[in-house]
């Protein structure tokens, strides 16, 4: 997801248009983006870390996105 403050031109696309096809009281629209992932790890701690790893390193850009790691 993108931080706060920084512009998300889809999220206003989307706030000006649901409007228009008739839904009130549309706010405040973000667009994020979702990645699943599988990987094999000795604990959960192992696979958060790991993650965390691949997400600032690769996956998000921590200068302008945030991210969560749920292990399912």
């Amino acid at each position: 997801m993108l931080k706060p403050g920084i512009a998300d031109p889809q999220g206003q696309t989307v706030e000006r248009a649901l409007p228009a096809l008739g839904y009130s009281g549309v706010e405040g629209v973000r667009v994020g983006k979702r990645i699943e992932l599988s990987l094999v790890a000795d604990t959960p701690e192992e696979a958060r870390e790991l993650v965390g790893e691949m997400c600032d390193r690769f996956l998000a850009n921590p200068v302008i996105e945030s991210y969560n790691v749920t292990l399912l």
